[in-house]
């Protein structure tokens, strides 16, 4: 009798699927630390720098996270741990009144550039490993 598999790649072992996994959520805890740190040190050097550098980072983070698991998720990953804990962080007063980034130049250059480029890794992770993208390059493949 034949297998009524159909033909493509062979299933990942048990050890296989944890090692993706345990790589999926570094790459969420990646994107949550970049947030964390970022939420306290946006505002170190000159005016919005130090921002402008904490955003290019997670957008950097998102691509190359995307690369290199080779899927959409492995580019949303950092980006959706950096939106949790830098949007948890932006909503809590400290206990003296005031929050914890401000509304300063370099406050809004951290929280909208972050959040536009989380979203601009985001879309290229899907664009470069949407399935009509995958489809094109296989057709291309010498066989």
């Amino acid at each position: 009798m034949s297998s009524s598999r159909a033909p493509g790649p062979p299933a990942a072992t048990t050890g296989e699927a944890a090692i993706t996994a345990a790589a999926y959520l570094a790459l969420f805890l990646v994107g949550a630390v970049q947030g964390l740190i970022g939420t306290f040190q946006y505002g170190r050097g000159p005016a919005p720098l130090a921002a402008i550098l904490f955003d290019a980072a997670i957008g950097i983070t998102c691509v190359l996270g995307s690369r290199g698991m080779g899927t959409a998720a492995g580019g949303v990953l950092p980006a959706v741990g950096w939106l949790i804990v830098t949007l948890a962080l932006t909503s809590l007063a400290t206990a003296g009144g005031s929050v914890i980034v401000t509304n300063t130049p370099a406050g809004m250059w951290f929280l909208y550039g972050g959040a536009l480029c989380a979203a601009a890794g985001a879309v290229y992770a899907f664009a470069r490993w949407s399935r009509p993208r995958r489809e094109r390059r296989a057709a291309r493949r010498p066989r």
